[in-house]
Order: structure tokens, then C-alpha cells, then sequence
């Protein structure tokens, strides 16, 4: 079992730059909650990371690009987390979800019943 993280951002560095650059500016109009709750500005929160770091779940991540590149005919929306299971896929939280959770504490609690 795999658990997937999907961000609703393109990869690379300059997009990274811009959405740091979003998110210090305009943090209500940042489209990726799920980035907002695992990351300041430029970097991981240090309790996020310890979670993902410690983990006996296996965590993937992915921004939005790389996962239309890797699932073609996966439809999903931005952000999600998504459960693979003997080659399927279940959505666990969803962007609507997601957009509701308050602080990355309360999204590894919720991850944590998950698992």
C-alpha cells in the first residue's frame, strides 16, 4: 500500500519560486492547501517532515504535471491524496478536504487514522 500526494503546482524551480512568492504574498489565494499545510514559503515544515521522515507508510509525492505524466487517465482534483492498493487507486482527501484542514498537525492526525 502506497499513499499519494498530489499538489496542485507544476514542478520545477521556477514554479517553486513563484509559488513561494504566492503564498507570502497572497496566502488566501493560494490554490494548493496542501502545499500551504506542508511547506512555508521556500521550505518543509519541520513537523511535516519529521512525519514523512519517520513514516512506515510508503509517501509519494507528486505536483499536478508529474502525476498526469506518470496516471494519463487518472481524473482527480488538486489537491488530492490518494491510496494505491493492488493497482488501484482510492482518493482518501480530496481538495475539498484538504482546503478545511486548519494546520499540518491536524492533517498527519487524520493521515495517521489512515494508515
Amino acid at each position: 500500500m502506497k499513499f499519494i500526494f498530489i499538489y496542485n503546482a507544476n514542478s520545477g524551480k521556477l514554479n517553486a519560486l513563484l509559488d513561494g512568492v504566492h503564498k507570502l504574498l497572497s496566502p488566501k489565494t493560494y490554490p494548493c492547501s496542501l502545499c500551504a499545510l506542508t511547506y512555508d514559503a521556500f521550505s518543509e515544515k519541520k513537523t511535516w517532515k519529521n512525519f514523512r521522515e519517520k513514516s512506515n507508510t510508503d509517501l509519494i509525492f507528486y505536483h499536478k504535471d508529474e502525476f498526469e505524466a506518470i496516471f494519463p487517465n487518472v481524473k482527480v482534483e488538486y489537491p488530492s491524496v490518494l491510496k494505491l492498493m493492488d493497482n488501484q487507486l482510492t482518493t482518501i482527501l480530496n481538495n475539498e478536504k484538504l482546503n478545511s484542514i486548519q494546520s499540518v498537525e491536524e492533517l498527519i492526525e487524520i493521515l495517521k487514522n489512515r494508515f
